[in-house]
């Protein structure tokens, strides 16, 4: 029995993906998969780290795969499922165990609350992915991203739960600004505000001396106090879109009344 012209002229599915990269994003659901593990078990400060750990792997595996040119459709949507565990549902679920659970004892309505801002987080979260996949290597998101990356977003909700656990705060102690940045950082990741991409930066090329300085400087700090640094420079970074936003309306409106 020959086989009919259609099914001969299909193209055949490639078979088999690239380990190298697919490592590193695995090693995200793991991070992110762990956090939720320790937060159940209200060891916070242990599940914050988990999330900066993965947002290390998620740098790297995108880096990786340019590097040795392994770039797939696999692997960009393994990429979008691996932040949506690690930055989405692992950081929503961190904030509502520290914090925002404690609004339960206070009324049922204010329980909700809680659930529902972490809900609406990891929402968010989801649809800041699918929104970057379908505009991935675009214009718009060269340059520059259409609303709070996810990561970034995790790394304030979560950087601010990590400090608060390194002090030995109580998270009812902290549920307002919990609930304030919960919902902040998701209404970020949705909107239409700018944020620098950072893409333009040519890592191969000469800098001058200074810059390994503050690269340096950087590293210490860090190490110094790791929760308060981080979450300070992803705090800096989520205000910098609605600032730059606020500044360019401003010189539209002095342009427009001369």
């Amino acid at each position: 029995m020959r086989p009919s012209a259609d099914s001969s002229e299909r193209p055949r599915l490639k078979r088999g993906i690239y380990l190298l990269p697919n490592l590193f994003t695995t090693g995200t659901i793991f991070a992110g998969f762990f956090s939720i593990i320790a937060a159940t078990q209200g060891r916070f400060a242990v599940a914050g780290i988990a999330i900066f750990a993965a947002m290390l792997t998620d740098m790297l595996d995108g880096r990786v795969a340019r590097l040795t040119n392994t770039e797939s459709d696999f692997g960009i949507q393994y990429d979008s499922l691996a932040d949506l565990v690690s930055f989405g549902l692992a950081s929503g679920l961190l904030a509502y165990l520290y914090s925002l659970q404690s609004l339960a004892g206070l009324s049922d309505t204010l329980g909700k609350l809680g659930w529902l801002a972490a809900f609406f987080y990891t929402a968010a979260a989801a649809l800041r992915l699918a929104r970057f996949n379908i505009t991935r290597g675009g214009a718009v998101e060269k340059k520059i991203f259409l609303g709070l990356p996810s990561p970034a977003a995790a790394g304030v909700l979560v950087g601010f739960v990590w400090v608060g656990a390194d002090f030995g705060i109580a998270g009812s102690q902290l549920v307002i600004p919990v609930l304030a940045l919960t919902i902040g950082a998701g209404a970020l990741m949705v909107s239409n505000v700018r944020y620098n991409s950072f893409k333009d930066l040519n890592l191969g090329g000469r800098v001058p001396f200074r810059y390994i300085l503050l690269v340096v400087v950087g590293f210490v700090l860090i190490v110094i106090d790791p929760p308060r640094v981080l979450f300070g420079c992803f705090f800096a970074y989520a205000l910098s879109g609605p600032v730059m936003a606020l500044r360019r309306k401003r010189r539209r409106g002095r342009k427009s009344s001369r």
